[in-house]
C-alpha cells in the first residue's frame, strides 16, 4: 500500500528546562486579536439551527444518527486530524487519508492543513505569549471559541506543514472544506427525509434529521473538541512536569474519545496512544488498533518507556 505520510511524528522534549521553570503568564496578546462579525456567522447559524428541536422535536433515530454522527466525526477530528495530520503517529493510504480528512472536515472545524498548522504551533509555544488558544495568557473563553473567528485564527501558519502542502488531495480538502459539512447537512435532511417515506412509523423527517444530525451533533460537537484548548489546560491533574499547564482529565477524554489524557501527550506527542496506561480510556486509540487489524492504518507509535518509567517515579515521589 502507498503511504500518505511518511515523514517522522512532529516530537520535542517536552521536560521544562532549568532556565525556563514554567509557561509565562502575561496578559498582553502576541497575535491580532480582531474578531469581524461575519465569521461569526456560520457558526451562529448552527448554533441557533438547534433550536429548531423546539418545532421538529424528537424521535429515537434522530438522537441515535446524532450520536452516531458525534462520535464518527469526533474519532476523524482526534484520530486523524489531530493524530495523524498534525503528529503523523501513524501511516495510512492515499483513499483512507482522504476519506477520513473529508469526514473530518464535515465538523465545520476547517481543514485538515489549517487545523494540523495550528496545533503544531500551539505545541512549540504551549502556554507561552504566541500561544494562540491558550487560557492560561488569553483567558477561558478566548481559548475555547474567541481565537477561532480572529485574523490570525482564520489564517495558516504555512511554514509549520510543509508536508501536508506537498499533497494535492490534502490542499483540495483544505479548500473546499465548506462542500464536507454542506454534504452532511444534505445527507441528514435526505436521510431523513427517506425515513419518513419508507418508515413514517419512526417518526421522524427531513427537517429533523438535519436538526438532530447536523446543527446539534456539530454543536456539541464543536465544544466537546475546544475543551482541549480550554479546559485541559485548566482543569485536571498534571503527572509530567510539561512546560505548560497540560491536564489530565478522565471526564474529557470520555468526551472526546480520548484527548482528554492532555498531559500524557504533552510529554510525548509523538505517541499515538494518550491514555498511556491501560486504566486510561482512550477510545481512539482502540479504534485506530482495529484499523491496524484489517490494514488501514500501519505503524501506530508506541508510547515510550520513558513515559512510563517518569510515571512511576513521579508517582514515587508523591508523600
Amino acid at each position: 500500500m502507498t503511504s500518505a505520510m511518511d515523514a517522522p511524528a512532529l516530537d520535542r522534549p517536552a521536560t521544562r528546562s532549568d532556565d525556563r521553570p514554567g509557561p509565562v503568564r502575561r496578559s498582553e496578546p502576541a497575535h491580532d486579536e480582531r474578531v469581524r462579525w461575519w465569521r461569526i456567522v456560520p457558526s451562529l447559524v448552527i448554533h441557533l439551527g438547534c433550536l429548531g428541536v423546539i418545532w421538529v422535536g424528537w424521535s429515537p433515530v434522530a438522537v441515535v444518527v446524532a450520536l452516531a454522527l458525534y462520535l464518527a466525526r469526533m474519532f476523524a477530528i482526534t484520530a486523524f486530524y489531530h493524530r495523524y495530520f498534525s503528529h503523523r503517529t501513524f501511516r495510512t493510504s492515499r483513499v483512507a487519508h482522504f476519506l477520513f480528512g473529508f469526514l473530518g472536515a464535515s465538523s465545520a472545524q476547517r481543514g485538515p492543513i489549517w487545523w494540523a498548522a495550528h496545533h503544531r504551533e500551539h505545541h512549540r509555544e504551549s502556554d507561552e505569549p504566541p500561544d494562540r488558544h491558550s487560557p492560561v495568557q488569553h483567558g477561558l473563553l478566548w481559548s475555547h471559541m474567541g481565537w477561532f473567528f480572529s485574523d490570525g485564527g482564520v489564517q495558516t501558519p504555512e511554514k509549520a506543514v510543509p508536508d501536508l502542502l506537498k499533497m494535492p488531495e490534502t490542499r483540495w480538502l483544505d479548500r473546499f472544506h465548506i462542500l464536507a459539512v454542506l454534504t452532511l447537512a444534505a445527507f441528514c435532511y435526505a436521510l431523513g427525509a427517506a425515513l419518513e417515506a419508507v418508515a413514517p412509523s419512526w417518526g421522524t423527517s427531513g427537517l429533523q434529521m438535519l436538526v438532530w444530525g447536523f446543527f446539534i451533533s456539530t454543536t456539541v460537537l464543536h465544544h466537546a473538541t475546544f475543551t482541549i484548548n480550554s479546559l485541559a489546560h485548566t482543569i485536571g491533574t498534571r503527572r509530567y512536569e510539561t512546560r505548560d499547564d497540560s491536564r489530565n482529565n478522565l471526564l474529557l477524554a470520555i468526551l472526546t474519545l480520548g484527548e482528554g489524557w492532555h498531559n500524557n501527550h504533552h510529554f510525548h506527542p509523538g505517541s499515538t496512544r494518550q491514555g498511556f496506561f491501560w486504566w486510561e480510556i482512550d477510545m481512539a486509540w482502540y479504534g485506530l488498533w482495529l484499523l491496524e487489524r484489517v490494514g488501514v492504518v500501519w505503524d501506530l507509535r508506541p508510547v515510550p518507556r520513558r513515559a512510563r518509567d517518569a510515571a512511576v517515579r513521579a508517582r514515587a515521589a508523591r508523600p
